[in-house]
């Protein structure tokens, strides 16, 4: 199970990329397009569907890899049992908050396919499509969350000491 999840996030990691490469794609037309004359309609559109895309699947590539920034002004000053309780309480609140999140960004997609929403931009686009990808990384965090709970919970959670590890300047 530790594997697919680890590949699922790699995976969104991957798309995350793509997606920036799609975006500048975009970008790069839309520029060309001025220059050279021509209009491609809707790529503004695109480029702002791709930019949240890329950002929600990279939320749970960057959780795993370490690379979220942390408030450590408190951990940092605490140790044994209070430590481990403290990122137990952090994480169940991350587990809320990215469960709430979820849930509606889910709920969102969904209601936008019941009611055939259309985009308000000149590429007229199911606004269900970008939604749901959107959607799809904010459960993908969820589940992030809560694999690093259980492992906290369980004691397999690795902790960098303060200024160690991807993220020391914080």
């Amino acid at each position: 199970m530790r594997q697919t999840l680890a590949r699922l996030y790699r995976l969104c990691g991957v798309l995350a990329g793509l997606c920036l490469v799609l975006m500048l794609a975009m970008i790069v037309l839309n520029i060309a397009g001025g220059v050279f004359g021509f209009f491609v309609r809707g790529l503004d559109a695109y480029a702002g569907y791709l930019m949240a895309a890329a950002s929600c699947l990279a939320f749970s590539y960057t959780l795993k890899a370490g690379e979220h920034i942390r408030v450590t002004l408190f951990l940092q000053r605490t140790q044994g049992p209070y430590r481990r309780l403290f990122e137990i309480v952090c994480l169940l609140v991350a587990v809320f908050l990215s469960g709430f999140f979820a849930w509606y960004t889910v709920r969102m997609a969904w209601l936008s396919w019941k009611i055939d929403d259309i985009s308000q931009m000149t590429d007229r686009t199911p606004l269900w499509m970008p939604q749901s990808v959107f959607a799809f990384g904010a459960v993908v965090l969820f589940i992030a969350f809560a694999e690093e709970l259980i492992d906290e919970i369980l004691g397999r959670r690795v902790h960098n000491k303060p200024g160690e590890g991807p993220a020391h300047i914080e």
